[in-house]
């Protein structure tokens, strides 16, 4: 592994604890939107959503039950359709077709990783959907990788442009304070990533992806993917806020089920985080929540 063992271990312990209490404050955020929905008629009556957390055990490559594992927490509340966030700390041995994709691990194929992973699919399509992650992946190297990207429906409308520019403003503000070239180089990325090819239309309005990201710093690196986590969370629930009481139509309700088509494309198709799941043999429930709870095709 990566640099002096116990100062290795020190890192792992620190990262997937921050991604734990990430998850904890995200969640308690969510749920607190879910409150506050009971006086919007749109929303109508009955109990507001609450996270239910399911455990789970990554086998190794050897059949038991010792290569780590997660925790999913899934809430399909009134505000939030189908909201996610999920962490997992894991480690095992690639796969010999795997582990020459990956830096470090052609040698040994050893590998640790710890994360979050969001994603949120809201019941008012006037309300952009949202997707976070962030992680840290060990092998003979380290470094961190994530970002954060959001959906909406309409993606002309003064709504989407408003809702843009402040989460975008949040992530710059997060990369500037770290590296004064970080988001014109994230956002781009993310613009290149978050793009279906086959349709040859972006996913949604985009935000900030890395990925190996390794300046030689640790601490640094550290500190700027708990930022990203941060500004997050500090951006996403105004947004939802901002939108949450306002009426709509059958209409507009079955252009978002459409929408939700393109995000099952990309990630089915494209996305490595799905990838990565399923090659080190995650739990696929939990690579999967990210698919939204009804779409369509038109």
């Amino acid at each position: 592994m990566a640099g002096d063992a116990p100062l290795a271990e020190e890192r792992k312990a620190r990262a997937s604890a921050w991604f734990q209490d990430l998850r904890d404050r995200i969640c308690a955020a969510f749920e607190a939107i879910e409150d506050e929905a009971a006086a919007l008629p749109a929303y109508g009556e009955g109990a507001p959503g609450r996270f239910e957390r399911k455990s789970w055990d990554r086998p190794d490559s050897d059949g038991e039950t010792r290569g780590g594992g997660g925790i999913m927490s899934l809430m399909r509340g009134r505000v939030f359709e189908k909201v996610g966030v999920n962490i997992s700390t894991v480690h095992g041995t690639f796969s010999e077709e795997f582990r020459a994709q990956i830096p470090g691990a052609a040698a040994t194929g050893r590998f640790w990783a710890s994360g979050i992973s969001l994603v949120a699919h809201m019941r008012s399509p006037l309300v952009p959907a949202v997707h976070m992650n962030t992680r840290h992946l060990v092998t003979e190297q380290a470094w961190f990788g994530g970002g954060a990207d959001l959906t909406p429906m309409f993606l002309d409308s003064a709504e989407t442009a408003e809702d843009a520019a402040t989460f975008h403003a949040a992530l710059k503000a997060a990369c500037d304070a770290h590296g004064a070239d970080y988001y014109a180089r994230f956002k781009e990325w993310c613009d290149r990533y978050f793009f279906l090819p086959h349709r040859n239309e972006p996913r949604g309005v985009g935000g900030i992806f890395y990925d190996r990201h390794d300046t030689g710093d640790w601490e640094a690196d550290f500190a700027f993917t708990k930022a990203v986590g941060q500004a997050f969370l500090d951006i996403y629930p105004l947004i939802v806020r901002r939108r949450l009481g306002l009426p709509w139509t059958d209409a507009q309700r079955h252009h978002q089920l459409v929408r939700r088509g393109r995000y099952v494309e990309f990630n089915l198709l494209h996305d490595r985080g799905t990838l990565f799941g399923l090659k080190t043999g995650g739990n696929i429930e939990a690579i999967l929540m990210s698919l939204p709870p009804e779409v369509k095709w038109p």
